[in-house]
């Protein structure tokens, strides 16, 4: 009789919107983990599930596979390389696997001081938001050495539907960053034809519900309908969050020499909308920004319309 592999303990720092949604799969697939965040009460509710929580990074660092979901380059080296940092303990994790945004200066720090503990970094950034990992509907990117990936790769189906291996080192990045400037941009694009529409004298829920059964409809597209039609702004993610990804992603092409007139501009729109006081609001409030510029003033059509999301399970 063959035995069954054991499966690897889990530890995962960082239980935000994304990564609190994240732990809540991989619980429910029925693995071990244990989750620090930096405010304790928000993933105390994860014990419901089987989680087990701990007070400190450090407390990671004899688990298995480690999962930092952070916000900023900064709580990502704190977080691995600070005084409680998961790499600078007695124990060390064999895999860190990093699913946040952040520099590629503060990733390669990382992955170096990584390897000389014995601990393989896999980067692997995610598409979508709380509201997509419920559903069952994201989508990750990975880098790192390809063995690394192919062990990893069993946890990362359990959190995303759709998982890509791009390459060696921090590649994975940069497809994360091109991806979120093209959010922006569609997302500001979306928002100048809905204003347009609505001046000349058409709802938003009539346009949008053309649009999405047009051959330029999408997953994106019917997802943001809702936010749009009837003014609901909840965060999913933030002018500010997005600011950061453009601020990283035209560096990058910078570096790269290439140019990016269009993504420019919408940076420049995002800076505006974060600089009008939008900075804990969901980044679909450039709807309105695009409106008040047209000197246009929208109000909720309360409209029954769906996200495209509900039926996924």
């Amino acid at each position: 009789m063959t035995d069954t592999p054991q499966r690897p303990t889990i530890g995962w720092a960082g239980t935000g919107r994304m990564g609190y949604a994240m732990v809540v799969r991989l619980l429910r697939a029925g693995h071990d983990v244990t989750v620090y965040n930096r405010t304790r009460s928000k993933c105390e509710p994860l014990t419901e599930l089987g989680a087990t929580i701990v007070d400190t990074a450090a407390e990671l660092a004899d688990r298995d596979i480690v999962f930092t979901m952070v916000s900023a380059s900064k709580d990502f080296a704190e977080v691995t390389l600070g005084e409680q940092g998961i790499l600078r303990q007695a124990a060390k994790p064999r895999v860190l696997v990093d699913c946040s945004t952040v520099s590629a200066d503060v990733s390669a720090q990382v992955r170096q001081e990584a390897e000389q503990v014995g601990t393989a970094l896999l980067v692997a950034p995610v598409s979508g938001n709380a509201k997509v990992v419920k559903a069952g509907r994201l989508s990750m990117v990975a880098s790192g050495p390809r063995e690394v990936f192919d062990e990893a790769e069993p946890l990362l189906t359990a959190i995303a539907a759709s998982v890509t291996y791009a390459g060696q080192n921090d590649v994975a990045r940069l497809v994360k960053l091109a991806h979120n400037i093209f959010l922006g941009v569609v997302t500001q694009s979306m928002a100048e034809i809905t204003v347009l529409a609505e001046k000349g004298g058409v709802s938003r829920a009539a346009f949008l519900d053309f649009l999405n059964g047009s051959v330029l409809g999408s997953v994106f597209t019917r997802y943001k309908t809702p936010a749009f039609v009837n003014l609901d702004f909840t965060p999913t993610f933030t002018p500010q969050l997005l600011r950061k990804d453009f601020d990283l992603g035209l560096a990058a092409a910078r570096d790269l020499e290439v140019p990016m007139p269009v993504a420019a501009l919408t940076h420049h729109i995002v800076q505006q909308s974060v600089g009008r006081g939008h900075d804990d609001t969901d980044f679909a409030v450039l709807l309105t920004e695009t409106a008040h510029a047209a000197g246009l003033n929208l109000v909720a059509e309360d409209a029954d319309v769906t996200d495209g999301l509900s039926a996924a399970s």
